[in-house]
């Protein structure tokens, strides 16, 4: 009896007092048939607790492996609060990782990006494919909130057992995702998704990160988006690996491959991969199949050409490229309470001192 997963978000998630550091035994070490576990009897396992009565991060990822979906809430939920924990859940989930194919949906607000992910999400279901979604929604600048309701529109796959969908909200993150994206891609490959697909913000020109963290990125447009010189200076245009123009039973929607094709012509790709532009009208599921192709096509050809490997070579590199520029500015703290900071300000104020000498100072007395 497999755990369905289903659109979930945590309840009442806290974080263990401590984690056990042995491997939970009888863990189900094997991938093939996705995520399943059954326990004796059929009931589900009680699993090994911490002092305060929560589960450990080793039963937790346990539980994950097993379908169980509110296990994979909490291991985001402790990525996406950057728990103490988190280094144990990421080393706990790296043997169980690497296998998911991560697909990321980006474009400008309105052009359909969460109807076009319900209307994959079905495609790839119908393959019979387990799919994990996460929708990222912006966070207001103000209080600091998000509506998170990107997965209304994919209600219809809340009783899916073999779909897993979580919102995160983008806390102020630029570049289109959340800080935790990376790690809870992590958490639902580890879980046995097949598929990951990755949902941004509405997008402007220069959005790009999606393309760093996806095997297959897809970039959405519509008509009445701009005309064909905003679409020439538009950042985004260059890291699709799929094109899709979404709402194709609207005006102008010939007009938009034909702007895309004329931009997509004056640059080739480095691996000679041609993009191809898909038509789609999303709420209908018209042009979905096609889509699905196409996905499918790019990922032969990643994988048959060895670009596979060099693009999550570069994305593990990034990854460790970020933490360690976190894990250093958490090492030098707060300058603005440095002695010396208000001395060096006044210098460079008084023509005296040049900024970067001034910053050179700094870094050499902490």
């Amino acid at each position: 009896m497999t755990q369905p997963f289903g659109v979930t978000q945590p309840l009442g998630v806290t974080q263990p007092a401590s984690a056990p550091k042995a491997d939970a035994p009888g863990a189900d070490q094997s991938r093939a048939g996705g995520l399943r576990a059954e326990a004796p009897g059929g009931r589900e396992p009680v699993g090994r607790r911490t002092a305060s009565g929560q589960l450990g991060v080793a039963e937790l990822v346990e539980r994950a492996r097993a379908g169980e979906p509110r296990a994979v809430a909490r291991l985001i939920s402790l990525v996406e609060d950057a728990s103490p924990l988190l280094r144990e859940v990421a080393e706990r989930l790296a043997p169980h990782t690497g296998h998911a194919q991560i697909v990321g949906i980006t474009g400008s607000p309105g052009v359909g990006k969460s109807t076009a992910t319900s209307a994959l999400l079905t495609a790839l279901r119908t393959q019979g494919k387990r799919v994990g979604v996460l929708a990222v929604d912006p966070s207001s600048p103000f209080s600091g909130g998000a509506l998170l309701g990107d997965r209304v529109r994919m209600q219809g796959h809340a009783t899916d057992r073999d779909v897993y969908i979580r919102s995160m909200a983008s806390r102020g993150q630029l570049g289109g995702l959340a800080w935790a994206t990376p790690q809870a891609i992590r958490v639902l490959d580890a879980a046995g998704c097949d598929v990951v697909l990755v949902e941004t913000v509405g997008v402007g020109q220069s959005e790009v990160e999606v393309a760093g963290l996806a095997d297959t990125t897809l970039v959405l447009l519509a008509p009445g988006m701009g005309d064909g010189i905003q679409a020439a200076k538009a950042g985004i245009l260059e890291i699709g690996d799929v094109y899709v123009v979404n709402k194709a039973d609207r005006d102008g929607a010939h007009q938009v491959v034909r702007d895309l094709r004329s931009v997509l012509s004056l640059g080739a790709a480095a691996d000679d991969w041609r993009a191809p532009i898909v038509n789609t009208v999303a709420s209908t599921g018209q042009g979905v199949d096609d889509l699905v192709a196409a996905i499918e096509k790019h990922r032969q050809r990643l994988e048959s050409t060895g670009e596979i490997s060099v693009r999550r070579q570069r994305r593990a590199r990034d990854e460790i490229e970020a933490i360690a520029l976190t894990a250093l500015r958490e090492r030098f703290g707060d300058l603005h309470g440095h002695a010396d900071l208000d001395t060096l300000a006044g210098e460079v104020i008084n023509g005296s001192l040049d900024p970067y000498t001034a910053a050179d100072r700094l870094i050499a007395a902490l």
